[in-house]
């Protein structure tokens, strides 16, 4: 083993001995000790010549917080996380909607979907459930589960800020939309519409590119999603007894499994602006724990983005490539007719892009993670030019805005 100049890795060169793996404990401490005694930063510790954990070379967790963890915030993490709780209100708001028509719940998840936290969404329009199993059978399931989540976020939130002395962000003044008139929806009032949508597709370009977007590149989507409904309509329009199977066929079919489709693509669309939201916050952060808190949900919409990305792309490859809705004429087209590196449907984890600079190496990475466009504001942008508030109120628009521009406001404190 040789040690580089930098005292605060250790480096193992590919033909030392040392690089075998212990077979035993005893080969594990006495292999760990002998890096210990080749190390000066560990002088001085008090652990020379006793067994060593990984744990001993950490600060105890609360000591790694400083006091501003557990007293008030800045106004900075505020403005943060009241974002944060906007955005996940504003999410839990529509998943409940998709959950509602297309979910599992306890009736269908058996026991063990009676231990989950939320039970209220039984999946009740037969039809849309089934389209929505064409493009995975697992698909209710997943439904629900991402409803959970972000439901769980948005309580997080709510009663984190509470404990911090912040009376938090409440959108139910908002809750003034009308819901589906299908089978399974509650008759309750919404905050978001999923009833004429223009999903932005360019994220499914941008994940299969080498080029980032905040370094000034520009991506248009495959194809076109425009005043499409996500969620079945009614009962006259989209019948709970239709039965979409592959192939689809029928006038009935198609408007449901064009509907299903379209809701899969906005499912992907929704969190991808989640994965690049939260880091771009996060960037800011001050406090450990809000740190933490953007950073630990962060990381769950990512996983929501990527397996949204995969059910999706279901919709645009065979057998149901070609479906047509037979009320809007939108088509989704067989993206693997040809191939290509910007189309190909089972490309789904991210390509190499540039990051940072064009100098340097490409890097799989999330994007976009600028403030420009990634932040608060482009946010309520992007969610607002999908159609998410058809009919909200101008003061919905203008709390939305005074809580992205106080988020994007804020600087780094450390």
């Amino acid at each position: 083993m040789k040690e580089k100049d930098s005292p605060s890795a250790v480096v193992f060169e590919t033909n030392s001995p040392e690089t075998a793996l212990p077979s035993t404990e005893e080969d594990v401490q006495r292999h760990w000790q002998g890096v210990v005694k080749r190390r000066s930063f560990l002088k001085g510790l008090g652990i020379a010549g006793a067994a060593l954990s990984a744990g001993a070379l950490l600060a105890p967790e609360g000591a790694a917080e400083t006091s501003s963890s557990t007293g008030k915030l800045s106004k900075g993490d505020i403005a943060l996380l009241q974002f944060a709780a906007w955005a996940e209100i504003v999410e839990s708001d529509l998943w409940v909607q998709y959950a509602e028509l297309g979910g599992v719940g306890p009736s269908g998840g058996g026991a063990a979907q009676s231990s989950e936290e939320f039970q209220k969404f039984i999946g009740g329009n037969p039809a849309y459930n089934l389209a929505l199993q064409n493009l995975d059978g697992d698909m209710p399931q997943y439904i629900t589960d991402n409803t959970d989540d972000e439901l769980s976020h948005a309580a997080f939130l709510k009663t984190f800020l509470k404990s911090r002395g912040v009376v938090p962000v409440d959108l139910e003044p908002f809750r003034k939309l009308p819901s589906s008139k299908a089978t399974g929806a509650r008759q309750i009032k919404r905050i978001t519409n999923l009833m004429n949508l223009n999903v932005d597709l360019s994220w499914y370009t941008r994940y299969r590119s080498g080029k980032n977007p905040d370094l000034g590149e520009a991506f248009k989507g495959p194809f076109v999603i425009a005043n499409q409904p996500a969620i079945p309509l009614n009962d006259t329009d989209t019948p709970p007894s239709t039965n979409p199977t592959v192939p689809i066929t029928g006038r009935d079919a198609e408007r449901i499994q064009a509907i299903a489709n379209t809701a899969g693509f906005h499912f992907a669309f929704i969190e991808q602006g989640g994965a690049s939201l939260y880091p771009t916050l996060a960037f800011k952060a001050t406090d450990p724990t809000v740190l933490r808190i953007l950073v630990s949900i962060g990381g769950v919409e990512i996983d929501h983005f990527g397996l949204w990305h995969d059910k999706g792309a279901n919709a645009v490859a065979q057998p149901l490539a070609g479906v047509v809705d037979p009320v809007t004429g939108l088509t989704f087209p067989d993206l693997n007719n040809p191939a290509t590196e910007l189309t190909q449907t089972n490309k789904i984890l991210p390509e190499p892009c540039d990051f940072i600079s064009k100098d340097l190496p490409r890097c799989s990475v999330i994007r976009p993670t600028s403030t420009q466009n990634g932040g608060a504001v482009a946010t309520v942008k992007a969610f607002t030019e999908d159609g998410l508030f058809i009919g909200q109120t101008d003061d919905f628009f203008d709390l939305a805005m005074d809580l992205a521009v106080a988020a994007d406001s804020v600087k780094r404190g450390f």
